[in-house]
């Protein structure tokens, strides 16, 4: 598989619903930032994918006018809360056609407080393939994402015999690491009677402590060819060294826990394992889809860095931490900057590169060579994403 250049990077801090600049205002920054990472001009992207689900169509070519209008390809994707990393996914492909050779993946979102709901009251929602299986594992009625993976967390302890302070124990580590990332929202170091003790928001167990925030904000990538940044001078030595996609097949609907993903991740990570030759213990630092501190611990299993039913013991040991075998959300994560659903997928992109140029300030992970980004979104799609020098 043909590595392709991250020329350049940028994300606008995320913010509180409310609190936030127009999503037009916000992605031109962030698209102004990576060409100012990349040391190139905005006439050299040949192509542009815009990421966003809560809008109009075409208001990623309204938001990139505002950096430049020069008639370029722009295409907007939608692919739920995997929709930034589907545009990352896209323009390497763009790039490894040949077609051409320097293009921008860019997403952002003005989000509302409170649970994520549809706005598409009048057809019928592509959940319903999902609701069947929550049905059938008995999870209670709510907001169809605090349901999804509220049942997978419930099935979880169910099925491995532990308690939800294994979930609170997470949101602890996620709150530590935030402490040192000048992007984060959400910076007060927690304790785990902390998340235990606050407001149940879901069957039970699941406190709003272990559930990320809504939040609004940008972030762009500028992915090249070797030899567009050999001619452009662009000095970044970051590569996708292998990225795949997977979506939902028949074994999405066995229980609670693939409904949410897990089949999915170990689909596109073991591909992504296989085409850089690779395992999941080569990697050094990891950003992924903690938009509930559930579904964190399944995706340390999905994703290979522990065996099924083991994450309790992984987390014990200290091995989702620095000074562990992984660095899992240095950036803090989804649970402490929020989730602009947009941008998600690339700031996490942007994260990882800063860690394997050393640019990561105090939450660096020394010695950084491989990087993992995971994204997932229900409906459903997960793009698993492998960087490295």
């Amino acid at each position: 598989m043909s590595s392709i250049v991250i020329a350049g990077v940028g994300m606008t801090p995320f913010c509180k619903p409310g609190q936030h600049q127009p999503y037009r205002v916000m992605a031109a920054n962030a698209i102004k930032l990576a060409l100012a990472d990349a040391g190139i001009n905005a006439k050299q992207i040949q192509q542009a994918f815009g990421a966003y689900i809560y809008g109009d169509s075409t208001c990623a070519q309204h938001a990139f006018y505002d950096v430049i209008q020069n008639g370029i390809p722009i295409i907007n994707v939608n692919n739920n809360c995997s929709s930034g990393s589907t545009a990352l996914y896209l323009a390497r492909q763009a790039v490894m056609s040949g077609e051409v050779e320097c293009v921008l993946a860019f997403g952002f979102e003005e989000m509302q407080p409170g649970a994520l709901g549809s706005n598409w009251q009048d057809r019928e929602s592509p959940f319903t393939r999902i609701a069947p299986v929550l049905s059938q594992f008995n999870a209670p009625d709510g907001p169809i994402a605090l349901r999804a993976f509220g049942a997978a967390g419930r099935h979880y302890m169910d099925k491995y015999n532990v308690t939800a302070e294994l979930f609170a124990k997470v949101a602890v580590k996620s709150r530590r690491h935030a402490m040192n990332n000048p992007y984060a929202l959400l910076k007060m170091p927690l304790c785990a009677e902390q998340v235990l003790a606050d407001k149940v928001i879901y069957d039970g167990y699941l406190t709003r402590l272990m559930a990320c925030p809504p939040t609004c904000g940008a972030a762009a990538v500028i992915v090249c060819s070797d030899k567009f940044a050999q001619q452009h001078s662009i000095s970044s030595r970051v590569k996708i060294l292998a990225q795949a996609m997977a979506t939902d097949t028949q074994d999405s609907w066995q229980d609670p826990i693939n409904a949410v993903g897990q089949n999915m991740t170990q689909m596109a990570a073991q591909k992504v394992y296989n085409a850089a030759a690779i395992s999941p213990q080569d990697v050094n630092v990891i950003e992924l889809h903690d938009c509930f501190t559930p579904n964190e611990v399944i995706t340390y299993e999905a994703l290979g860095l522990c065996a099924e039913g083991e994450a309790e013991k992984f987390i014990k040991q200290g091995n989702n931490t620095y000074g562990g075998q992984f660095v899992i959300g240095p950036s803090g994560g989804l649970m402490s900057k929020g989730h602009p659903i947009g941008a998600t997928g690339l700031a996490q992109c942007a994260e990882l590169v800063w860690h394997l140029r050393d640019q990561a300030g105090a939450r660096q992970v020394q010695g950084a060579r491989l990087a993992l980004q995971h994204n997932v979104g229900l409906g459903g799609a997960v793009v698993v994403t492998l960087y490295g020098h």
